[in-house]
């Protein structure tokens, strides 16, 4: 009985898998080289999308963050003489854009 079960639930995971939302992640990257630290992919969970943080000072890009974020939202607020922009999206790599 059980050889029945085994490949749908295979069937199953490879559905799920490619259904799932990917993300890259980059915890420091700056416009003069590429990511410096934590450079990869994540898979979004329930409730998440990809998310960039991008942080400017005198509208020049500094850094930018990127990763799988639960509940982002898209917001732009100014501290400090740096402007920081929090961008959402749901499909495939789309934070990866600078």
């Amino acid at each position: 009985m059980y050889r029945h079960v085994l490949p749908l639930f295979s069937l199953f995971c490879l559905a799920v898998d490619a259904t799932s939302l990917k993300c890259v992640t980059c915890h420091l990257r700056t416009l003069s080289d590429h990511c410096r630290r934590g450079f990869g992919i994540c898979l979004a969970q329930k409730y998440e999308t990809c998310m960039s943080l991008r942080i400017y000072s005198n509208n020049t890009l500094q850094i930018s963050y990127m990763v799988c974020q639960r509940f982002c939202k898209n917001l732009t607020y100014i501290f400090n003489n740096r402007t920081y922009v929090h961008k959402c999206c749901n499909y495939d790599y789309c934070n990866f854009k600078i």
